[in-house]
């Protein structure tokens, strides 16, 4: 039988066709989550760790991703290598090395330092919905991206980014507007990814064809 670190792309690409979602969360075994909540139909791939985070429905993670202190919304994609949230070091320390927040290991004292955690958790990330981030792309602590958005592989996002804008690059820049800004703001104001799955099943196929989709609920459609 074929190892998960041997399994060559076209058994992955089988395997992902017979993949099959639902309302309970798919979590493959290797995942580790703690003190995080997982929507209905989410999906996280191998090797992933994610700690006091929230991730919104639809979401999956190829693999290999680390999440911490961070919200993620509905139907995003997130590829394998991503990192939401890396940890920082306190810099401003006579040392920046770990042992002087995580003491109780080393064995200075009996408990951490959870000043520092808190100081961590209050940098938190902001992953708005349907928004797309690329291979080994880095988010750090502190940034929202908005609604709609693409991060490019490789990304290193040290800044908010603005709801439906590619950016890409250490640090990331803008790159372009995945819409003209008119477009966006009428896509934007449905909210489709807040349509419960009974609405999304009976206007899937309009999710595929732009044009028809603003006409049928862009603009005085917006709050249908």
């Amino acid at each position: 039988m074929t190892s998960e670190a041997t399994e060559t792309t076209e058994d992955l690409v089988k395997k992902h066709a017979k993949k099959m979602l639902g309302v309970e969360p798919t979590v493959h075994p290797s995942s580790r989550i703690w003190e995080s909540t997982l929507g209905p139909w989410t999906d996280i791939g191998p090797n992933c760790t994610i700690a006091e985070s929230s991730i919104g429905d639809y979401t999956y993670t190829a693999g290999d991703a680390s999440i911490i202190y961070a919200t993620v919304g509905k139907f995003c994609s997130i590829a394998s290598h991503v990192r939401l949230n890396p940890g920082n070091h306190p810099m401003h320390r006579v040392t920046q090395h770990h042992m002087t927040y995580r003491r109780r290991m080393f064995g200075f004292a009996e408990t951490d330092d959870e000043e520092f955690f808190n100081w961590r958790r209050a940098h938190h990330v902001t992953i708005g919905n349907d928004v797309w981030i690329g291979h080994g792309a880095i988010v750090m602590p502190g940034v929202s991206v908005g609604d709609g958005a693409v991060i490019g592989s490789g990304a290193v996002v040290t800044k908010d980014v603005a709801p439906y804008t590619i950016v890409g690059g250490v640090p990331a820049k803008i790159i372009r507007e995945r819409f003209p800004r008119d477009v966006a703001e009428r896509i934007a104001a449905t909210k489709w990814w807040d349509w419960p799955r009974e609405v999304l099943e009976e206007r899937f196929a309009d999710l595929n064809d732009l044009d028809r989709f603003l006409e049928l609920y862009g603009a005085d459609r917006a709050a249908d």
